[in-house]
């Protein structure tokens, strides 16, 4: 059973760091400044709004997939509910930017997003338990980080409501109970040295995915 310990290793070696380098990006430091265009306003909107639609379909598999397993059926029915709402509010968010109905029709991945996502459902299909959480307690802890800057700098900057916000603002609360309840099964399931590995190895991965992501949407969006 993977140690209290190994889960702080994570958090101190591999999120912390990768958090402080997503905050760095281009479309972070410009959306602090108020100069992130409002067309990579849209396509984060759009692509996470596609992210949010693969992970609940992805969530309802992997119950599917530890249905024996009655503790793992749990957390993945808990992470399904939790996260049933959350294209509707990526959709708010996208509505209150100028986009419409129709744009949420007709979206093409963005080659980074694919990416990001692929390799979330791939750890939730063929993933070890741990190995799957450590994925998510990257996700987690940025979805976290990053919609605290969003909430802040929409606000400030863009001058938009709280109704428009509310996807950064639930965020910024629910995932920290998430990367918690990851942490959980990382620390239950990732038992041998060679799951620890797999765990560790696929945290740095989510953590390039991710940041790939972000500087994705600013070359596709301008």
């Amino acid at each position: 059973m993977a140690s209290q310990q190994f889960v702080d290793s994570l958090l101190k070696e591999i999120v912390q760091p990768g958090i402080q380098r997503l905050m760095e990006t281009r479309y972070f430091t410009e959306l602090r400044e108020g100069k992130l265009s409002m067309k990579r306003l849209q396509g984060f909107a759009v692509q996470h709004y596609l992210h949010n639609v693969s992970i609940n379909k992805g969530f309802a598999l992997c119950m599917v997939k530890n249905a024996h397993i009655p503790d793992l059926y749990a957390h993945f029915e808990h992470q399904f509910t939790e996260e049933t709402p959350h294209p509707d509010l990526a959709k708010k968010f996208g509505l209150a930017v100028g986009l419409t109905e129709e744009d949420f029709k007709t979206i093409i991945p963005v080659f980074e997003c694919l990416a990001h996502t692929g390799a979330v459902i791939r750890g939730m299909l063929l993933g070890a338990p741990g190995e799957n959480r450590a994925g998510a307690l990257v996700n987690e802890s940025m979805v976290c980080r990053y919609s605290e800057e969003f909430d802040t700098y929409l606000h400030k900057n863009y001058h938009l409501s709280d109704d428009a916000c509310e996807f950064f603002s639930v965020h910024s609360v629910a995932d920290k109970e998430h990367t918690r309840l990851a942490a959980d099964v990382i620390m239950r399931y990732a038992q041998t040295p060679l799951e620890q590995q797999a765990a560790q190895v696929n945290a740095l991965n989510m953590v390039r995915f991710k940041i790939a992501k972000f500087d994705g949407i600013y070359e596709s969006y301008n």
